[in-house]
């Protein structure tokens, strides 16, 4: 009875966390790309967004690990940094979490091949971890940036993905001494983890094509397989002609066993009948 009220509340939670998730997407989106928002949608995103931090702060209070829930939701604690509302965009990996735990896709019917080699892909190769690290360092630096050129977040966020990404369009570069040690820390940082979620993938799938090719059988072996089958087709085929002509299978004749062969012993004589003499010398 317990554990069926937890369920219970523990579904209430999560719809109530996707209803909220999407509201602020749909704020940030509006902030973002109307010319004039209404006050009141300003209002309705800031008190999303406390909902958003209370949330984070119960949870990270609340669970034995906090070091292991510090890298597991990175992308929760980047979606409650008030600085823009492109953040905001980042709650929406709540929703994959919430699929996984309630089994979602399995009750969607479509949990198979597909899902467990995305699964692999996401956490055997530590594409997730790589990814989270590498938006961590994209955000903070183009929030840092941002602070030391005096720019807009969303200047700032283009310039950061632009060097990250080794684009470097040129339209934007850092005039100050700060700025340029920023820049330096992104190039290395991001960068580097950049690279290495090119390589993931390409390994990924490398591995993946090379273990299929190995599990693949030759054309020799398909041609022995069906040798083999037409073998015993035919052998099938003759016992039911034998069969339907009702001629019996023929038997095997033991063989003989060898070795010396007995003695011949000479027939008794019959009772009242009279034994020849022996020959006189």
């Amino acid at each position: 009875m317990k554990t069926s009220t937890t369920s219970k509340w523990l579904l209430f939670y999560h719809i109530m966390v996707s209803f909220f998730v999407f509201l602020s997407a749909g704020l940030a989106l509006t902030i973002m790309f109307s010319p004039s928002v209404s006050p009141w949608i300003h209002q309705l995103n800031t008190s999303v967004w406390v909902i958003f931090v209370i949330d984070y702060l119960v949870r990270l209070l609340r669970t034995p690990n906090r070091k292991w829930f510090l890298v597991d939701n990175i992308l929760d604690l980047i979606g409650i940094i008030p600085m823009h509302p492109v953040f905001a965009l980042f709650r929406l990996s709540r929703l994959m979490r919430i699929i996984k735990v309630h089994h979602i896709i399995w009750h969607l019917g479509i949990s198979g091949k597909w899902s467990r080699s995305f699964h692999r892909f996401l956490y055997d190769t530590g594409f997730i971890y790589l990814i989270t690290i590498s938006v961590v360092i994209i955000c903070v630096s183009a929030w840092l940036f941002s602070i030391a050129e005096h720019q807009s977040l969303s200047q700032a966020m283009w310039w950061a993905v632009t060097t990250a990404t080794t684009v470097g369009y040129g339209d934007d570069f850092p005039k100050t001494g700060l700025g340029k040690v920023i820049a330096t820390a992104l190039m290395f940082g991001g960068v580097g983890f950049i690279g290495l979620l090119t390589s993931q993938i390409t390994e990924f799938f490398t591995d993946r094509a090379t273990v299929t090719t190995t599990n693949e059988p030759t054309m020799q072996d398909l041609s022995n397989q069906i040798q083999m089958l037409t073998k015993e087709v035919r052998r099938l085929q003759r016992k039911v002609d034998r069969q339907s002509a009702g001629v019996k299978p023929k038997t095997k004749v033991k063989p003989k066993p060898k070795g010396k062969p007995k003695p011949k012993t000479a027939p008794k004589p019959k009772p009242g009948s009279k034994t020849p003499a022996k020959a006189k010398r």
